[in-house]
């Protein structure tokens, strides 16, 4: 770990020190200097020349793009514990469909789960599978191998957004548009999540990708003849709208359907939709999809679809689910934060993007965009994740501003928003240490170099933004987020131990002489523990905890703290003689609440 600790910050040192502070020299000699000669010294010498050397080709862009994103997403991917509640549900799910062999039902300990289909829970099965295959030790309860779905769709959808870009843009202006997508902090969390989302944005982005070769071209022509897509493209196009539904349920059907529900409203023609193969194409859908659903509804008889569509979806729609409720409104304030560093561009691209709005790459691009969005803040539950399909929109058009060169130079609008290059690095920065501080009581300094580094960055990002311009400022602060990445996600948040609490109660079972312990927990419900500490763990009230002490086996009983003087009075009613430690203190990042659970034992257990 030290040597991996050591080979990696030298290399972030060194792009900190290579390509962020030689713009100190570049800004002290601009009084001698011509702009040219300065935009010269930075392709020699920055990362802008990395962007050169990909926008040559598409598999130079391919190769960089996946490069990349693995620096964005890797630093904590195979440390970070699982993370309550989402991830943790998801992979607790795919285990027992593991343990049992039953690969059509969907099911939570003794609990169905039927919010989602099967689709993410047979990518998380095949890994874990292979993995098992290949001699991975321990892998069902190995988190990371449950991630990797959610890895490969955050790294196919930054190239399905390249992809998808070269439809609108250049190859330079699709590449940009890719980084953004990578480097926002939405994608970099799901990155890391086992759960459907970034799959999804896979799935959305290449069929928009799709949708789009089938409407340009069309357009280009005057609404001439239409001419269908060559069979690969139209069957990708239909393939990912069946994996969208698998993974998600009907979410893609909205998505893609409303925008081109928009474009043949504002062309009044739908003719173009013919380029897409819909016949076969929607046969080649059912035969992907009906078939689970049609094993899972004889096997619940319809409860399924009663859960997923009527419990889960449509309540979603008519109230806030979960306390997950926000007005109207909501995911506009977050999109700053959640497509950070490429939000600080979006107001400034806005005048241009209103001007060519009639441009049929623009109006395709805000009929993904804008009709979408609109549901999404009226459906009274809001979670950031739900607007992320759209974010791809979002950044061709940022790019295409960039690439015309028309975005707002206004100095009030740059002074707002260029700041933030600056101030976010530091804002979290700042957050992450005092984390660390009090749940850990430590500086972990191992983090501070690529904290102060990303901050380095971020300052020349801001301050040369007007000297060098947007594409060699933004390609400082890929610098910085990545930078940031490897300092929060790579070092502190993987050492906040006491933030997953599951982990320390699952080793108390596997550190134990006992060769099939098992556990009840009372005050303590999460599934990460479930997950971690066996799928016969049992979620219970401290009265029934105390009475599974004194059944058979190798047994624990795990006692929120606020919940040990109702153990006690049932233990002593009971007669029931136990021992008491270690004890766990930690924080329950679900509710927001510190626990400190004790964990008991028969007395007469070894």
């Amino acid at each position: 770990m030290l040597a991996e600790r050591v080979l990696v910050g030298a290399l972030f040192g060194r792009l900190a020190f290579d390509y962020c502070l030689p713009a100190f020299e570049q800004r002290q000699q601009m009084t001698t200097t011509s702009s040219a000669v300065a935009r010269s010294y930075w392709a020699a010498n920055g990362l802008a020349t990395l962007l050169d050397f990909a926008a040559f080709s598409h598999r130079r862009a391919a190769a960089f793009l996946v490069v990349v994103s693995l620096l964005f997403y890797l630093p904590g991917f195979f440390q970070i514990p699982p993370v309550d509640r989402d991830e943790a549900y998801f992979a607790q799910a795919t285990k027992q469909m593991i343990e049992t062999g039953d690969y059509v039902d969907i099911r939570y300990q003794d609990d169905v789960r039927y919010r989602k289909p099967i689709g993410i829970y047979w990518l998380q099965a095949a890994v874990v599978n292979m993995a098992e295959a290949i001699g991975v030790r321990a892998a069902r309860t190995t988190i990371w191998l449950y991630r990797i779905p959610s890895l490969f769709g955050a790294i196919g959808a930054v190239l399905g957004t390249y992809w998808c870009a070269v439809a609108f843009v250049t190859q330079r202006g699709a590449l940009l548009a890719a980084l953004m997508l990578a480097s926002c902090l939405l994608l970099n969390i799901e990155a890391r999540l086992a759960k459907t989302d970034a799959v999804l944005l896979f799935t959305v982005v290449v069929a928009m990708g799709v949708l789009a070769r089938a409407y340009l071209p069309r357009r280009a022509s005057d609404g001439g003849a239409v001419a269908p897509l060559n069979w690969p493209l139209a069957t990708t196009f239909w393939t990912a709208l069946a994996a969208g539904i698998l993974d998600k349920g009907p979410l893609i059907l909205m998505v893609v359907g409303l925008a081109a529900l928009t474009v043949s409203i504002v062309d009044r023609s739908a003719r173009w939709l013919k380029a897409l193969r819909p016949l076969p194409g929607i046969i080649w859908l059912f035969v992907l999809v009906l078939p689970w659903l049609i094993a899972i509804s004889l096997r619940t008889g319809g409860a399924f679809l009663v859960d997923s569509v009527g419990h889960d979806m449509l309540a979603k729609m008519s109230g806030a689910q979960e306390t997950h409720g926000a007005p109207p409104g909501f995911y506009v304030v977050l999109f700053f934060v959640t497509f950070f560093p490429a939000s600080v561009l979006a107001p400034g691209a806005v005048p241009a993007i209103w001007t060519a709005r009639r441009e049929p790459t623009a109006y395709f691009l805000l009929a993904w965009l804008v009709p979408a969005w609109i549901v999404f803040e009226l459906v009274p539950t809001k979670l950031p994740h739900y607007v992320l399909p759209l974010y791809p929109a979002i950044a061709i058009l940022v790019a295409g501003v960039i690439e015309g060169k028309v975005l707002s130079r206004r100095p009030w609008l740059t002074r707002l928003t260029i700041i933030w290059w600056l101030n976010v690095p530091i804002l979290f920065s700042v957050a992450a240490v005092a984390a660390t501080i009090a749940l850990n009581r430590d500086l972990r300094l191992a983090a501070w170099p690529f904290l102060a580094a990303a901050i380095v960055c971020g300052l020349f990002a801001w301050r040369l933004y007007e000297v060098d311009g947007v594409e060699h400022s933004f390609m400082r602060t890929i610098a910085a987020a990545l930078l940031g990445v490897a300092g929060i996600t790579g070092v502190i948040l993987r050492s906040l131990t006491p933030a997953f609490p599951s982990v320390a109660l699952a080793k108390v079972l596997s550190s134990s002489a006992c060769p099939f312990p098992v556990a009840a927990s009372s005050g303590y419900d999460e599934p990460s523990l479930v997950f971690l500490a066996g799928t016969a763990t049992r979620l219970t009230d401290p009265a029934a905890a105390a009475d599974f002490l004194l059944g058979d086996g190798c047994r624990f009983a795990f006692i929120e703290q606020r919940q040990e003087r109702s153990f006690a009075l049932r233990a002593e009613a009971m007669g029931l003689r136990y021992k008491a430690g270690p004890r766990v203190d930690g924080y329950n990042i679900s509710n927001g609440r510190h626990i400190s659970v004790e964990v008991f034992r028969p007395a007469d257990a070894p």
